[in-house]
């Protein structure tokens, strides 16, 4: 009883927490799908795409989509409403009175939040992923209750209502961006505004992301406490009405700049609680009000749950209220005993251990969520946070001060700007300069997500102060087997066929480093391979081959994912006979001069990859002394093609497509992979 006495209880916060799970399993179960009158349902299997005329208006403004042409075909055409004003494709969600639909341009119209439309044009379902580790238009509709996209060929505005909270926004982002650039003017404006309303350069946010600062351009409590820490100190003296009417004007401020986004939202609201709480006199627990927050949210909309955003958000957070105060006095601790006599116990000491416990506890708390979902960590994260600590408070108290005047006063913005975009070139120069470092992001690979789990809960026994030693042990326990299992994963020998469309990438993995072939060397294959290679946790491919007769569009893309390229020249076979690419258990060469036939080594796996029929025909005459244990088939068999390969001693068959018929037997180690999907060894 007295261990128990002595130490913090945990009752409400497990308390919420399992409401908090429950509710997540609810989530997780609860059918998700297109509500009654939802245009997605005009489709069926037998129709997938028609012409359809739908009638709504804009839930945003239109965004610049960087989907391949092949993906936006079409010939939009105004309707007489307005120009457009470029020749970039976008995307816009259109809500329709039962229902959404993602509006597809192949020339950007001038278009605005909140006008009704009537756009006409082909209906159909987005895209999914060949496998997880790909993004698909499918997944990132759903998280927005989306399940159709329109390719646009005419549409009419309707009607243009006032919008004055994104006419507001658009003003703050088009006058910061105009005074100081896409660039710094963008990064104020994201300050203010946050990323997901702010269009920001590519490699600004991946100079970010590498650094680990991405925080930095999301809306999120930092700011609204940079905001309050401003507000509230103005408005100490005042009786307790006009204190709290400031307060919640700030409140609501920041959540109409910044949007309901659900980290926002869970800021709002958890600053909200806290101040009234003060207020009150009474003195609020930050777990319980964290969690309260979290199941009030996941009560109204569930499906937040699945924002990646949210998660990190509540991750971070926690690992702010549970671990910042231990981890800063251990630190000031371990400080005392390195640092020379009088440093340990001073100012600078306290400091520093301040400084630096901040972002350990968020990284820590947030590590598992990194992994699921990005398989990158970057390494430099707290000396980034470190370096940029001092400049965002002033950064991003000036960008609000700034967003004021640039509504208030816009002739006087690009004088009073330029403080701070000095201040704004300089945070710029740590990211970019930080994401250049060698070895900036740790290729982890993501987990399967049984071993994030594992990581997860060994994590918290570790991270909470409260729980007992042998709790402590269990925990590093769970994470030392995630980890030896996750890295058995990474070092097996394995062979993974993607196919989409006329896609296939083969991507094949020894000892944690991998080759890879590509029966296509444009710019989105590239993209794919990028991804399977993060998500792999394969920092670069030793080789890759491109099968591709026709010269790739994006040649610097796939030089930068490996360190050996190989080309097919002009209805040339990519390989001449004698010719190989190899590194240590992985090894690739030609089979015949007069096809793109190849035999593939992978560790102790021995693979024959014939991309046409061809290829097989050619194998086929060349009298082969043994048969492989395995075949890719880049082409559905026929069947005369099956029964030549029956014959042979082949332990796996895959090809690239269908089957013939749903009613087809085939051999055991047969399989295809469907026209959009994977097929992986082990």
């Amino acid at each position: 009883m007295q261990a128990t006495h002595n130490r913090p209880g945990l009752g409400l916060p497990l308390a919420c927490l399992a409401l908090v799970l429950l509710l997540a399993g609810r989530s997780a179960l609860e059918p998700t799908g297109p509500a009654a009158g939802d245009p997605s349902l005009r489709l069926s299997a037998t129709q997938p795409s028609l012409e359809v005329e739908l009638s709504g208006w804009l839930l945003s403004d239109p965004r610049f989509s960087t989907a391949s042409a092949t993906e936006t075909s079409g010939t939009g055409s105004n309707g007489g409403a307005g120009n457009s004003d470029a020749s970039r494709p976008c995307r816009v969600p259109l809500q329709t009175a039962a229902g959404r639909s993602e509006l597809l341009f192949n020339a950007c119209p001038a278009l605005q939040q909140g006008w009704r439309l009537t756009v006409s044009g082909r209906l159909r379902r987005p895209s999914s992923a060949p496998h997880p580790l790909l993004s698909s238009a499918a997944e990132r509709l759903a998280r927005q209750g989306i399940w159709s996209q329109l390719q646009v060929e005419r549409w009419q505005v309707l009607s243009r209502p006032a919008t004055p909270i994104a006419d507001l926004r658009r003003r703050i982002a088009r006058q910061l961006t105009a005074v100081g650039g896409p660039e710094r003017g963008g990064l104020l404006a994201a300050l203010v505004l946050g990323s997901a309303v702010v269009p920001l350069p590519a490699d600004l946010r991946e100079a970010f992301r590498v650094a680990g600062l991405s925080h930095a351009l999301a809306a999120s409590g930092f700011h609204l406490s940079v905001l309050l820490g401003a507000v509230l100190p103005l408005a100490r003296r005042l009786p307790r009405l006009p204190r709290l009417t400031l307060a919640a004007g700030a409140l609501a401020l920041f959540l109409l700049l910044a949007g309901p986004q659900p980290s926002v939202v869970r800021a709002v609201l958890m600053g909200g609680g806290a101040l009234l709480l003060l207020e009150s006199g009474r003195r609020g627990r930050p777990v319980a009000i964290l969690l309260c927050t979290v199941v009030a949210m996941l009560l109204l909309r569930p499906g937040w749950l699945a924002d990646v955003g949210f998660q990190l958000s509540v991750g971070a957070t926690a690992g702010l209220i549970l671990t910042a105060g231990p981890l800063e006095s251990w630190l000031k601790g371990c400080l005392g005993a390195a640092l020379p006599e009088g440093w340990g116990t001073g100012r600078a000491a306290t400091w520093l251990a301040g400084a630096l416990a901040i972002p350990l506890a968020a990284t820590a708390w947030t590590l598992p969520l990194q992994v699921l979902h990005f398989g990158v960590v970057p390494l430099y994260a707290v000396p980034a946070n470190l370096l940029a600590a001092p400049l965002l408070s002033p950064l991003t108290l000036g960008a609000m001060a700034l967003a004021l005047v640039a509504v208030l006063l816009p002739a006087v913005l690009p004088v009073l700007v330029q403080p701070l975009l000095l201040l704004a070139q300089l945070l710029l120069l740590i990211c970019q300069q930080i994401s250049r470092l060698p070895m900036a992001q740790w290729q982890t690979g993501r987990p399967q997500p049984v071993l994030v789990l594992l990581l997860a809960l060994g994590s918290l026994a570790l991270l909470l102060p409260q729980l007992a030693r042998r709790w402590r042990q269990l925990g590093a326990a769970l994470i030392t087997i995630a980890v030896t299992l996750h890295l058995a994963w990474l070092a097996a020998d394995r062979m993974l066929l993607v196919h989409q469309g006329p896609r296939d990438l083969l991507v094949a993995r020894h000892g944690g480093r991998a080759a890879l072939v590509s029966s296509r060397s444009d710019g989105l294959s590239c993209h794919q391979a990028r991804s399977l290679a993060t998500g792999l946790g394969i920092r670069r491919y030793d080789w890759l081959l491109l099968l591709d007769p026709v010269a790739s569009d994006g040649p610097t893309c796939w030089q930068d994912l490996a360190q050996l390229v190989q080309s097919t020249g002009e209805a040339g076979p990519p390989l001449l006979p004698g010719q190989t690419l190899s590194s240590e258990g992985l090894e690739a060469s030609a089979v015949a001069v007069d096809s793109r036939a190849l035999q593939l080594r992978v560790g102790r796996q021995r693979w024959l990859l014939l991309p046409d029929r061809q290829a097989l025909w050619s194998w086929e005459r060349s009298t082969p002394a043994s048969w492989p244990a395995n075949i890719w088939l880049g082409f559905r068999p026929s069947q005369g093609d099956q029964h030549s390969l029956a014959d042979g001693n082949i332990e796996r068959v895959w090809w690239s497509g269908n089957f013939a018929s749903r009613r087809q037997t085939l051999p055991p180690g047969w399989r295809a992979s469907g026209l959009s999907g994977s097929l992986q060894t082990g």
